[in-house]
């Protein structure tokens, strides 16, 4: 868009050649020529109201709203499968996650010194797994315990967090501990193998 600024000096010396071309025209009568009104500048045509511009980025919000709440069905599936709330971590930390009810699949995570717009992203494993991209932390929830990875920098920001359902099952797995798979088989189990 182009966009004509006049100036005060401008204004002058329009204002000023003005009152030169209206005493020569005004010559032939013996009245002085009277100084014209001071005219309100109209807007250019293709300048942008104020009102105009707040519709704008309310439109602009609201089209990055509708892009955020497009997610594939897998994704939302695995949204659904999320534990929320505040879990406790290691080392006297935690991590609260919510859901956005007003963007399925989305999820807001803060703790100490970060705050995350995380989205759920499909994985081979079947693990659960969050992202925010562009801040590179990655959400990772297991059966029995649940990590905050930074991948910018590498490490992790928080480790062992725990929800309610995660600390029943990582009881259960200290009581009954699932079978080792690369020891000796235990007494009075079952061996197959093959001709």
């Amino acid at each position: 868009m182009n966009f004509i600024y006049i100036t005060p000096l401008v204004l002058a010396c329009w204002g000023l050649a003005f009152d030169v071309s209206a005493q020569t025209a005004g010559a032939n009568t013996s009245k002085p020529a009277a100084k014209p009104a001071k005219q309100r500048q109209a807007a250019p045509a293709n300048s942008i109201s104020r009102t105009e511009i707040r519709s704008t980025a309310a439109q602009m919000a609201a089209g990055i709203a509708a892009a955020e709440a497009l997610i594939e069905p897998a994704e939302l599936a695995i949204a659904e499968r999320v534990h929320t709330g505040v879990m406790p971590c290691e080392m006297g930390t935690s991590v609260t996650l919510a859901s956005d009810p007003a963007a399925p699949g989305y999820f807001d995570m803060h703790g100490k010194n970060f705050r995350f717009r995380m989205v759920p992203v499909t994985t081979a494993t079947g693990a659960i797994r969050l992202e925010d991209r562009q801040a590179g932390a990655v959400w990772l929830q297991l059966p029995n315990k649940s990590m905050l990875m930074n991948q910018k920098i590498g490490q992790r920001m928080a480790d062992g967090c725990m929800s309610q359902l995660q600390l029943v099952v990582a009881q259960a797995m200290k009581d009954v501990p699932p079978p080792d798979l690369l020891g000796p088989p235990a007494a009075g189990s079952v061996t197959t193998t093959r001709p």
